[in-house]
């Protein structure tokens, strides 16, 4: 687990996260969401580097492709079909954003040392930066207004999810991750459709303005 390569896999995904949150843009989210599916592809190999087998490689290969091909395809493709404005308007401005973000790290690194975990996972940053990029988007789901910039934090909170869950790989059922897949590809059609017929109905997809609706 302390491998040069995985230890900087590790810091890269810390920095995607940080982009994320300082990016005023729709397109350039998209493109980190992307960004890290390359990388979790990648850390899945150098996790497993001495025990690949079909399973391994299969569900490397899927990470890239759903995560840095599908989703993102889906995505822009529903941004164009509602005509989205590509600002992300948050609720949290761009600098206390990243101000949490920053104090956001100690605590994952503390919560990593408070979790009952094997030696080799103990000795690591995997779980701290599990824990952040699931906490930094548990963060943007309630901090940003539109639903697209929702749905791309719904996504990083399954790829915190997901970095968690490789290092365990060898003793996960490939049965279960392939479930992941799917469901969470259901999702993202179910939220790329919702998105559109929301701008179709309302001419917005601002989310704050749907508590104003009454029966």
């Amino acid at each position: 687990m302390n491998d040069p390569w995985i230890q900087t896999l590790l810091v890269l995904l810390i920095l995607t996260d940080l982009v994320m949150l300082g990016s005023s843009r729709v397109g350039k989210c998209i493109r980190v969401i992307a960004a890290q599916g390359v990388l979790l592809a990648a850390l899945i190999l150098a996790l497993n580097i001495n025990s690949l087998n079909g399973h391994v490689l299969l569900l490397a290969f899927a990470s890239l492709f759903v995560k840095t091909f599908l989703f993102p395809w889906i995505l822009v493709r529903a941004i164009r079909r509602a005509d989205v404005d590509q600002a992300v308007d948050p609720l949290i401005g761009f600098g206390p954003s990243l101000l949490i973000g920053a104090l956001l790290m100690p605590l994952s690194l503390w919560l990593g040392t408070r979790l009952p975990l094997p030696d080799a996972l103990a000795s690591s940053l995997i779980v701290p930066v599990a824990l952040y990029t699931m906490l930094i988007g548990l963060f943007l789901l309630v901090s940003r207004k539109k639903a697209i910039t929702q749905v791309l934090s719904y996504l990083l909170l399954e790829n915190g999810i997901t970095i968690f869950g490789v290092a365990l790989l060898v003793k996960v059922p490939l049965l279960v991750e392939l479930g992941t897949l799917l469901d969470l590809l259901g999702a993202v059609f179910v939220m790329g459709i919702a998105l559109f017929n929301i701008n179709q109905t309302f001419e917005h997809i601002d989310s704050s303005k749907l508590s104003f609706l009454k029966e």
